[in-house]
């Protein structure tokens, strides 16, 4: 719902919880990568002497994204742990449901 950086180690906690939540009855996608490299300086170093390491990876998500996909839960199941997967980004998400 709003713009910002979802981070490697976000991004794998939420893996974690819907890989238990869909154990042997469902099946999820996840529909963001951290393809974008986040470089950092280490501390007390003085300007210029270049650009720094990579300290981690992220993944740009503008609003309307699709993070993550269920398939195989029922409703109830899927926003109990979509509601705990929001929990652990830094953007605020919203339950969206496919009609078919």
């Amino acid at each position: 719902m709003s713009s910002s950086w979802i981070t490697d180690r976000q991004i794998e906690s939420c893996r974690v919880v819907l890989a238990r939540a869909t154990r042997k009855q469902g099946k999820f996608w996840l529909r963001v990568f951290p393809d974008t490299p986040y470089t950092k300086k280490p501390p007390e170093v003085g300007m210029g002497a270049g650009k720094g390491d990579v300290s981690h990876y992220v993944a740009p998500v503008s609003p309307g994204r699709i993070l993550f996909e269920l398939d195989g839960v029922d409703e109830n199941t899927a926003k109990e742990v979509l509601k705990v997967v929001g929990t652990k980004l830094p953007v605020p998400v919203k339950f969206v449901e496919r009609k078919e």
